[in-house]
């Protein structure tokens, strides 16, 4: 059975906007790979990856995709004997916002990309083109 729609969006309106600040214990991850089992492999800022969960109110509510930004509480799971290293306590869905924020790391900074070309050396890349037309010959 579904969860109710009102758990559902109160879920996801909690992870829209960014928290004043992070508490103890709190960075902001990126998400390297899900290995199943509601569990993630993340890449923290000092670029050491780490084993969180995903705790239930999340699950089956908010997907998350490779290369998404969440934020980990990395002393919520200490008491446990295990190879977790903490929990995802909140997911970046709204990545603009959050990225104004004063504790967003310099490591994940958006990179603009730019491509420099020169147009007299490469030929037009012909994918997704047509083929010239018999007419346009006669």
């Amino acid at each position: 059975m579904a969860p109710p729609r009102r758990k559902v969006l109160a879920t996801a309106e909690e992870t829209l906007t960014p928290p004043d600040e992070l508490q103890q214990g709190q960075h902001i991850a990126r998400v390297s790979k899900a290995t199943g089992n509601n569990l993630y492999v993340v890449e923290l800022p000092s670029k050491d990856t780490v084993l969180v969960e995903l705790p239930s109110r999340f699950r089956s509510r908010i997907w998350m995709k490779r290369n998404s930004y969440v934020v980990v509480d990395m002393n919520a799971l200490e008491d446990r004997d295990n190879k977790l290293a903490g929990e995802i306590v909140n997911i970046v869905r709204d990545e603009k916002a959050w990225r104004k924020a004063p504790f967003w790391p310099k490591e994940f900074i958006k990179q603009s990309t730019v491509i420099a070309s020169d147009s007299e050396d490469e030929e037009e890349s012909k994918v997704g083109q047509m083929p010239p037309s018999d007419d346009s010959d006669a």
